[in-house]
């Protein structure tokens, strides 16, 4: 049996918005949910309302390594399994753990620390245009993560460090390349099976992730290339994925599929 845990809001005994409409859903399908605050990610507050013995899906914000694994350790106190170890977490959460698994499929990327001399990085590369994230995320302003010249790298890291908060393990240069307009598709893949909204198919590429990427639910995110190759982008925690693309039924929709017997 699934239990998800949803993130509470402005008021206490309601799931934040962002979610509120996943929440419903997932009570509809006739799976279990309950909430959890912010106090029990830091350790403060224990975690309350998990069915002994169920598996429970965390369903919500970006956690760090450490806000994962107190998490694990409050669902394990309250009986229930984590569907996601934090080992599983941060092999799909975290670039460098998934990319050298898949490195055929998707731009490729080098990896330096935070604080390394990116211009000089990217000047050694010589691509042209880059690509310029940290473990996880991209730079959504408008000045965005593509450039052309290196000395505007340090710019969209202090942009990035600026809005995040942090830079989150380090930063991934990313040979860019050019993709179709609105060409990007999220799929899930849960227990080894992957999964598309109600209204696409499953392309070959997101079927050899679902084998190779050592995670019981992450997400993938594909693009076309100009050329027409189907390029993966993006691999994350299928927890903390938005549903992108997806209605709240069709994300209930793919748990109910999963708890039926095969």
């Amino acid at each position: 049996m699934y239990h998800f845990l949803f993130p509470t809001g402005s008021t206490p005994n309601e799931p934040d918005e962002t979610f509120l409409d996943q929440y419903a859903a997932i009570i509809r399908s006739g799976l279990s949910a309950s909430l959890i605050c912010d106090r029990v990610l830091t350790g403060v507050d224990v975690l309350r309302n998990v069915p002994h013995g169920s598996t429970v899906v965390y369903r919500g914000w970006m956690t760090t390594a450490d806000e994962y694994t107190t998490l694990v350790r409050a669902i394990d106190s309250a009986g229930g399994i984590p569907l996601v170890s934090p080992r599983e977490y941060l092999g799909s959460h975290h670039l460098p753990n998934w990319y050298s698994l898949i490195v055929e499929f998707t731009p490729e990327t080098k990896i330096v620390g935070a604080d390394a001399d990116l211009v000089a990085e990217l000047r050694a590369l010589n691509w042209g245009s880059y690509f310029i994230k940290d473990y996880v995320k991209s730079l959504k302003s408008r000045r965005g993560s593509v450039i052309h010249d290196p000395s505007d790298g340090p710019a969209v890291v202090e942009e990035l460090r600026e809005y995040r908060g942090r830079i989150e393990g380090g930063i991934c240069i990313r040979r860019f390349e050019d993709f179709t307009a609105d060409s990007e598709v999220r799929y899930f893949v849960l227990r080894g099976i992957a999964h598309a909204s109600s209204d696409g198919h499953v392309p070959d590429v997101v079927r050899i992730c679902a084998d190779c990427i050592p995670s019981p639910f992450f997400s993938v995110d594909v693009a076309r290339r100009q050329d027409g190759v189907l390029r993966i982008v993006e691999i994350g925690d299928g927890q903390v994925s938005d549903i992108v693309g997806w209605s709240a039924t069709e994300f209930a929709g793919l748990w109910v599929t999963s708890s039926q017997p095969r």
